[in-house]
């Protein structure tokens, strides 16, 4: 019997997204001048301004204004036509001190690093693709990299920032077979005609991405199904800095934890147990050790090492799941320290994983999405 998986991606214009690549070019900033801060950064942003709030513990200085101003031209708000104008935005800054109470239980007297938070975070990595990512997130971010490309490029002159797309994978078993469905909505100036707009988002966008061999019997696409989107970005919704969690994982593939990647320095592992949970389960695919995983790691606030470690291999591996763990346990630190140093956390490198997705992106220098624990996993398990 047939299964529908779907998945979203926004682009780099959505407000939710503005948001995040806001609060992550606070923490790079930071981290440039101070490895060792600790940035817990927040942003909203609506109609006609932004504000910037959090807790940071640093000695180091950022210009948060200029920085989400920056931000938000880079972007491509720079037309008040897009409703929205990096020049004119109200940047309101709302940034104090890390609690005391928290610090204390994250830097520790002895030297080592306590769990920012309580919460459980997951990994996943399957062997559907090159990127051992899912099939249906990995195409959604395609498209809208394909539609913010071009509207930069002027392919698509008419385009404006803001867009999302969605697509429906079917699949045999755990198998895709192919793509069901396509959507994809992007803002766009007045002048345009609907028939226009279409078309060349038909040709542009889906065609460049999903070409014909990946189109499963029965295929359809969808482009603006409404008709208009010439309302867009914080114009037309506010934009809160980590709302798109299952935009930024696996597209609903696993679990997400309650904590957003964005924003946040590797103290919090929210961010450094999830980076590190994608790189054991990835890890453990490109081994041969089972060909979906998903890895749940559980953290207490102020305690180093979590309090449980579960590995799912969706009755897919090829080795006692209890040697799997024990393993990991052998090969990945798991305390915030370890993970800091292995995945090199300290490293100004977030503002570019802040859209389109943190994993399954191997070009961009993370970590996190390298396969260098494979001998080492093949050799603890013989």
């Amino acid at each position: 019997m047939q299964r529908l998986i779907t998945a979203e991606s926004v682009t780099e214009g959505h407000p939710d997204k503005i948001a995040d690549q806001i609060s992550d070019a606070v923490v790079d900033a930071i981290l440039t001048q101070d490895p060792d801060a600790r940035v817990a950064c927040d942003v909203l942003i609506s109609n006609g301004f932004c504000i910037v709030g959090g807790e940071i513990h640093t000695a180091a200085y950022a210009p948060i204004g200029e920085i989400a101003r920056n931000t938000i031209r880079e972007i491509g708000y720079t037309d008040g036509s897009f409703g929205f104008d990096y020049r004119s935005a109200g940047v309101l800054l709302a940034v104090g001190e890390q609690s005391p109470d928290i610090a204390q239980g994250v830097a520790h007297k002895d030297g080592t690093l306590g769990a920012g938070d309580q919460g459980t975070v997951y990994g996943y990595a399957c062997d559907e693709t090159p990127e051992r990512m899912p099939l249906a997130i990995l195409l959604a971010h395609r498209l809208t990299r394909r539609l913010a490309r071009v509207r930069k490029e002027g392919i698509l002159p008419y385009l404006c920032p803001d867009g999302k797309a969605q697509v429906v994978i079917a699949y045999e078993g755990d198998r895709p077979i192919g793509v069901r469905h396509v959507t994809v909505s992007s803002h766009h100036a007045r002048s345009v005609k609907t028939e226009r707009l279409r078309e060349g988002i038909a040709a542009e966008v889906i065609d460049a991405v999903i070409d014909q061999e990946l189109r499963a019997e029965g295929f359809s696409q969808a482009i603006n199904p409404t008709g208009l989107f010439v309302i867009g970005g914080p114009q037309a919704d506010t934009g809160l800095t980590g709302r798109k969690n299952i935009v930024d994982s696996y597209g609903g593939a696993c679990p997400h934890g309650g904590g957003a990647f964005s924003g946040k320095d590797g103290t919090k592992v929210d961010r450094s147990g999830a980076y590190m949970a994608r790189y054991i389960a990835k890890n453990l695919v490109e081994a041969g050790v089972c060909r979906r995983v998903s890895v749940a790691i559980s953290y207490v606030i102020g305690i180093s090492e979590p309090v449980a470690l579960d590995i799912d291999t969706h009755g897919t591996h090829t080795v006692d799941p209890e040697r799997i763990i024990q393993a990991v346990r052998a090969i990945f630190p798991l305390d915030p320290a370890g993970m800091i140093a292995m995945l090199d956390l300290k490293r100004p490198q977030y503002y570019k994983s802040a859209a389109y997705g943190h994993f399954g992106r191997e070009n961009e220098g993370f970590v996190w999405e390298q396969t260098d624990k494979v001998e080492a996993i093949r050799a603890a398990l013989n």
